[in-house]
């Protein structure tokens, strides 16, 4: 195979028997991938993939494949690529992928236009770049395109005000609404992920330490949990009443983050926004400040302004910048504020991403099949899907739960029967 590009092709070995053990922590999608390949649901179609290349990804680009589907696959973010799970797409499973940890910005958008010069029908986005770029860039491609699905919730915001906007050509099934992702996904595996990231690229202690989470989405609360379950003295700070009630309601200290930026020792960014983390923060951060992302973009810390304060810059180690200010101060930003549990570790657990990547696969064969009837806007899992994923993960982990009674399902059918 000649169409990819990737680092080197001779860590392919070492590439594969990772993937194979991220695959007995999936059992949801081994069901899923047994099924297409005797079905073939996604045969004839040409499905771009743009995602984060890890192991659990490659085990969603198998089945996809052996489902029939005619996949190239390129990577969502310049740092989240395993290069050796790359070679080992390439080489074991014939998958053109284009992916190369640390590429630069030039070369992560050709990427992108690889994908799209595969011409497809169908599209699985994880932030909105490929749909975004094939709306600006390649529009001679849209007539094509029958529809989408979209991992994350930056994406999702960027696709609703697509659609709201009028500017959105096909439908797109939002996985992350679904909820075996977002309350799994985002919650237990960023919040498992992200303390990961940030062991490995510092090795700091974290109990008793000051730890500031922007944002109490679910996947601040599952980062503001594991590390309170550190030791870590928690702080969030949010911008909306119910989820900052929510976070004083579940024992954090909340707080603006310019009263934050004063006491913090690591703050993460997990909003999806821009410039949480500004200027006039990282003026009054404390010496050995630590600063990381664990949202989608790098947009949530606005590292242009600390390299106009900062009087020098270094590596200090691997994934971390040292900002050294003229006042004496050091900052460290980790992974260059791109996604740190991606950037410095292995991004979620194998197990999570069972979950998570059932619902893309499930939800690309509903949208292969159902495309024709919808409109061109972003639509949730389909509850039914979203059940039996639920189902599935409860009988590999051996869980039995109760069921109605005929009476109960009555009882909860009738308006009848009162106190």
């Amino acid at each position: 195979m000649s169409n990819y590009d990737i680092k080197d092709i001779k860590q392919a070995e070492g590439g594969r028997r990772r993937i194979e053990w991220a695959e007995r922590e999936m059992p949801v999608l081994r069901q899923i991938r047994e099924r297409f390949a005797k079905e073939r649901p996604l045969q004839g179609l040409r499905l771009s993939a743009c995602l984060h290349v890890t192991t659990e990804t490659a085990n969603l680009a198998h089945t996809l494949h052996l489902g029939g589907a005619d996949l190239v696959l390129v990577a969502s973010n310049p740092l989240s690529t395993q290069d050796d799970v790359a070679a080992a797409l390439v080489s074991f499973y014939e998958i053109p992928t284009f992916a190369i940890k640390g590429e630069n910005n030039i070369t992560y958008y050709k990427h992108i236009q690889a994908g799209l010069a595969h011409e497809p029908h169908m599209t699985m986005d994880d932030g909105a770049d490929l749909v975004s770029t094939l709306h600006k860039d390649r529009r001679d491609l849209l007539k094509n395109v029958m529809g989408g699905t979209e991992e994350t919730t930056t994406g999702v915001i960027r696709l609703r005000a697509m659609a709201a906007d009028g500017a959105l050509n096909f439908p797109v099934i939002a996985v992350n609404d679904a909820q075996t992702k977002h309350f799994f996904d985002n919650r237990y595996g960023t919040g498992q992920s992200t303390i990961d990231g940030i062991v490995r690229a510092t090795n700091i202690l974290l109990a008793g330490r000051t730890f500031v989470v922007a944002g109490y989405g679910w996947c601040g609360r599952g980062l503001a949990m594991r590390a309170r379950g550190m030791g870590s003295n928690v702080i969030v700070t949010e911008v909306d009443p119910l989820p900052a009630l929510e976070a004083v309601m579940d024992g954090f200290r909340v707080m603006p983050m310019e009263e934050a930026a004063r006491i913090g020792d690591i703050f993460v960014t997990v909003t999806g926004d821009l410039n949480v983390i500004d200027r006039q923060h990282f003026e009054v951060m404390k010496d050995g400040a630590i600063v990381c992302n664990s949202g989608h973009f790098n947009v949530e810390i606005n590292i242009p302004a600390l390299e106009e304060m900062a009087a020098e810059k270094r590596l200090v180690r691997p994934f971390v910048d040292q900002y050294s200010l003229p006042d004496g101060r050091m900052i460290n930003i980790l992974g260059e504020g791109r996604l740190i549990n991606l950037a410095a570790a292995e991004g979620h657990p194998a197990s999570v991403m069972d979950m998570s990547f059932a619902n893309q696969a499930l939800s690309i064969e509903y949208m292969a099949r159902h495309a024709g009837e919808l409109e061109k806007k972003v639509y949730g899992v389909p509850g039914e899907i979203d059940r039996e994923i639920a189902r599935l993960k409860l009988e590999a982990m051996k869980v039995q739960i109760d069921v109605l009674t005929p009476a109960q399902v009555a009882y909860l059918n009738s308006w009848e029967e009162g106190t």
